[in-house]
């Protein structure tokens, strides 16, 4: 069949049905008695159908009193839904419920979003910008001209082009962060944001880095070299022979991950899931009343899926942590139901393998179900908060961090960044069993560092593991998780801290 021909087709079906198009041209694939339902769809065809029916963006405040309906219909591609959450991710809106019909090569979505305070979008210019943004994304990326139309700034979380990015992923090491910071110091580069995460005993990290005499990216392959040689020293000393580790130092390219779903790719190759377990409690009574993770793959083979059923604790970024998670393992999402009630947050995808077939085998079931937990567990911060807002100056990073691990101090979670000449970020500190830090401890800290820089305050939802704590909750994986969440399934809210041009994660220095 030709190209015109799928164009009448296509412009037939849109014309009858303009709210929504679905085309499936699915080959059927007989293996062993079982179906592959595996879509083929030619890339010029794909391409010609995005250029004449380009994504359209209805946001709609008149359905509902309490939140502002943002629907896409839009041609199909793998990854499009993850580009869709991380526009209103970067945007920090707050989505409560979400509604996902993808079959074919086209799909259409549904967000149910509000502001940071609960209030419907109103803003001319931030609907505009939404409206534009979720079709810019469809071509990789938002242009600075799209970014001036809104009142505010929007920090997307993308790697920037001025600045050279160095990856880091190992064993969770005391004393790493800041051995890496003194590194880059003495090596005349200018840290200028960071992200590190930690989970399970692993650690990843990205930090962006710039050339303190020139300024800019590092771009010469001799000094490359030496510094990722530098710094792969320094991380291998802090690993025993066997253990996986990697550094890794790349200059800007257009077109690199988003850095949180880069986290999550670092962590996930660092295997970082395998020790994860979600709750094995069964009966409806169980689920309703239990506050761990609980994630249940089936398989539904009369409509050719895998049915992937989730309950865990509401928490920002959910949805868009869960994506990363079914994006990069490869896997399609045809439909989808997101909500939340309470404290707890529900969510149920209809997938297949990007080759068409389902999960039928229990180690992919099982693998999915370790990696959907490890997506989960990842942010969560524990520790006092430690907020830092002063001049930006070369090697202020090595210097906090090192008064941090002079002290006794382990930073569970960091973010830090430039907001023009300052540097403004936060750190989530234990002591070295992970227990609350004494005031003496943070009062010498702060003699040390500067009582101006450092505001100290407890993490939201976080119980120490003391004795005297009576109601600590703990992951199934044994670790301390929120008590409170923060707002409704994926919120994706961002403090002021958090609004830098790259965002922070964790990592224990």
């Amino acid at each position: 069949m030709s190209t015109y021909i799928y164009i009448y087709i296509l412009t037939e079906i849109r014309r009858c049905k303009p709210s929504i198009i679905s085309l499936n041209k699915e080959l059927l694939t007989r293996t062993s008695m079982e179906i592959a339902y595996q879509p083929y769809i030619d890339p010029e065809f794909e391409s010609l159908i995005e250029r004449i029916y380009p994504p359209r963006v209805c946001i709609d405040n008149d359905s509902y009193q309490d939140c502002t309906l943002v629907k896409v219909d839009s041609a199909n591609k793998h990854g499009i839904l993850l580009e869709m959450v991380q526009v209103l991710t970067d945007l920090d809106l707050v989505i409560s419920k979400s509604y996902i019909s993808s079959d074919g090569v086209w799909f259409m979505d549904v967000f149910h979003v509000t502001d940071q305070l609960g209030i419907k979008i109103t803003d001319e210019s931030l609907i505009l910008y939404i409206q534009q943004a979720l079709c810019a994304s469809r071509k990789g990326g938002i242009s600075q001209e799209l970014q001036n139309c809104l009142k505010r700034e929007v920090r997307p979380r993308h790697v920037s082009m001025d600045h050279t990015a160095l990856e880091i992923t190992g064993t969770d090491r005391p004393g790493l962060l800041s051995e890496i910071s003194a590194v880059l110091t003495q090596l005349e580069c200018n840290v200028t944001a960071a992200v590190a995460w930690t989970h399970n005993a692993r650690a990843a990290s990205i930090i962006y880095v710039e050339d303190k005499l020139r300024g800019g990216p590092i771009t010469e392959p001799k000094r490359l070299a030496h510094v990722e040689e530098q710094l792969d020293t320094v991380v291998e000393a802090h690993h025993g022979r066997g253990e996986r580790r990697s550094v890794r130092l790349t200059t800007p390219v257009a077109g690199q991950a988003h850095t949180e779903r880069r986290l999550h790719q670092l962590m996930c190759a660092n295997m970082d899931y395998e020790p994860c377990r979600g709750c094995t409690g069964t009966g409806v009574a169980h689920r309703r009343d239990c506050t761990k993770i609980h994630v249940s793959i089936e398989s539904c083979k009369e409509k050719g899926y895998s049915v992937v059923n989730m309950r865990s604790r509401d928490r920002p970024k959910l949805l868009f942590d869960t994506l990363c998670a079914l994006t990069d393992m490869q896997y399609v999402v045809f439909h989808a139901a997101v909500s939340s009630t309470g404290t707890m947050a529900d969510q149920e995808y209809f997938i297949r393998h990007k080759d068409g077939f389902t999960l039928d085998t229990e180690s992919e079931r099982h693998e999915l179900t370790q990696c959907l937990i490890a997506a989960i567990e990842r942010r969560v911060s524990h520790g006092l908060r430690l907020d830092v807002c002063t001049h930006n100056r070369v090697g202020l990073l090595s210097d906090v961090t090192r008064v941090f691990r002079e002290n006794g101090l382990s930073i569970s979670r960091a973010e830090i960044g430039t907001e023009g000449n300052k540097a403004v970020g936060s750190f989530y500190v234990t002591d070295a069993s992970g227990d609350e830090v004494n005031s003496r401890t943070i009062e010498l800290v702060r003699k040390e560092i500067g009582g101006s820089i450092l505001v100290v305050n407890k993490s939201p939802g976080w119980t120490p593991r003391t004795p005297s704590t009576g109601n600590i909750r703990r992951s199934s994986s044994g670790r301390v998780g929120e008590d409170k969440p923060r707002f409704s399934l994926g919120s994706l809210l961002w403090s002021h801290l958090e609004r830098l041009s790259n965002n922070f994660g964790s990592i224990r220095s």
